[in-house]
């Protein structure tokens, strides 16, 4: 700003100065201030601490969780040949820690604890024989299989016919029952008739001569199967001399897996052995499905041992570690029982396991709502149990006696999980509420079949057949 002096000169005073009362000049005394990189520094480091106080839990279990999820996807992580032959040198096997354990399982039954499968002692375990067949008392005295020539003489002039369903799993092995012939297969007569499987020998599931010569001979059997190198085996524990001497093991494999087994250094003698399992190689398997192919000696074993009285079905993602004997004798003699298999452990209904099976990624939605439409069109109740006991059944391990009535259940369950889904929780309570006669049936605790096997879990996916 511009001011007149006393000599009349025009004297300009700039911003940062004063005039007192006499016009002269003073400078303005102006405080020092902060840098402004300072203040931006404080309030950058408050934001954090604020940040790190609301997240910090974010920041403590995200990436433990990630770490966590990684050494579990790493669990059980194994190449072969099939899988990656360029890194055959870091072969990752899972660990055995379920291997040889014993040790029982035990419950709690009205405040007290009891042993979940109550065996009989060892001393009698060494001299527990097979009971004398006394012949079929029950509702079903005897089962005739449907082959090529009664199909052709049922159907008159073909075996096709146009009541079946667009499936197109019915095939030479299975046979092409239609409805009509599904719906008298339920009828319990003194003598049923029935498809179950081998139905021409054109079908596949090929097994050599020596094989079967083998399997004729057997008595009461222990069975598993392996097919598309999902698992490993796992050799049997808990037996007693008994059952050493009486008892067949037998492991079904194909191609695949034999192949995945030899290179795992799991290579079969020259007797057919490894360890006490006797393993069958099958040749020509009749479904691309892997997981229906492994129905076949799963539900028919009295097909496969033509001569068996007993048969002890294990899954091949477990280890049995009981004496087989002694699992019948508890299992199926004590109960005057046919078959014996486990509860489902989480859900008691169909309808409740058929949500999950979609949910779970295990069949498509369209397949189980067609099979879901025939239950409720036969009028399968909602009810979540029979006579007192869960209708769902958890079904990898299956222990029963070889007799009409068993054969004829099992035909039946196989031929709906090849005619729906092969998700085989699903059809049998559907199978088990039709027959009528749940009394012969002996569904047991889900505890026992904990004692029963070490459950490993599956090592890898099953491979598919390429056709």
């Amino acid at each position: 700003m511009s001011m007149a002096g006393s000599n009349g000169v025009s004297i300009t005073v700039s911003d940062e100065e004063e005039c007192d009362e006499l016009g002269r000049t003073r400078a303005r005394v102006r405080r020092k201030r902060k840098k402004p990189s300072y203040r931006a520094k404080s309030e950058l480091a408050q934001r954090v601490i604020r940040w790190l106080v609301k997240y910090w839990l974010f920041l403590v279990f995200v990436p433990a969780t990630v770490l966590l999820l990684y050494e579990a996807s790493r669990v059980g992580r194994k190449t072969s040949p099939e899988i990656d032959s360029k890194h055959s040198s870091r072969v990752e096997r899972r660990p055995m820690m379920n291997l040889n354990r014993l040790d029982p399982k035990y419950r709690f039954v009205h405040g007290v604890r009891e042993r979940c499968l109550k065996l009989l002692p060892q001393e009698e375990l060494e001299y527990l024989d097979i009971p004398v067949d006394e012949g079929s008392t029950g509702p079903v005295n005897k089962v005739l299989y449907i082959s090529e020539r009664d199909s052709l003489d049922l159907e008159g002039s073909t075996v096709l016919s146009s009541q079946l369903t667009e499936t197109t799993r019915f095939n030479l092995f299975t046979g092409n029952q239609t409805l009509d012939q599904r719906e008298k297969s339920f009828e319990v007569n003194e003598t049923a008739m029935v498809h179950c499987g081998f139905y021409s020998d054109n079908g596949g599931f090929k097994i050599s001569n020596e094989d079967k010569n083998y399997m004729e001979r057997c008595e009461v059997v222990v069975s598993t199967c392996a097919f598309g190198g999902g698992d490993d085996l796992y050799q049997p524990i808990g037996m007693s001399g008994a059952s050493v001497r009486k008892v067949c093991f037998v492991a079904f494999w194909d191609d695949i897996t034999l192949s995945a087994q030899e290179y795992a250094k799991q290579t079969i003698g020259e007797d057919g052995f490894i360890g006490k399992w006797r393993i069958v190689v099958v040749k020509e398997l009749p479904f691309t499905d892997q997981r229906l192919n492994g129905k076949i000696p799963k539900m028919l074993s009295h097909r496969l041992f033509p001569h068996a009285k007993y048969s002890i079905w294990v899954d091949s993602k477990s280890q049995f570690r009981r004496d087989p004997l002694g699992v019948l004798e508890a299992l199926l003699w004590r109960s005057n029982s046919v078959l014996a298999i486990s509860e489902h452990g989480a859900r008691s209904s169909v309808y409740d396991e058929a949500k999950a099976v979609v949910n779970k990624h295990k069949a498509t939605p369209e397949e189980v709502e067609v099979q879901l439409t025939q239950y409720r069109h036969d009028g399968l109740p909602e009810d979540k149990r029979f006579n007192g006991k869960k209708a769902l059944a958890e079904a990898s391990v299956i222990v029963r006696e070889h007799t009409p009535l068993s054969n004829l259940f099992m035909c039946l369950w196989f031929n709906e999980v090849v005619r729906f889904t092969s998700r085989d929780q699903l059809s049998f309570p559907y199978v088990l509420w039709r027959l009528k006669v749940p009394k012969n049936i002996h569904l047991f605790p889900v505890c026992i079949r904990k004692d029963l096997v070490n459950s490993m879990g599956h090592l890898r996916k099953a491979k598919p057949l390429i056709r």
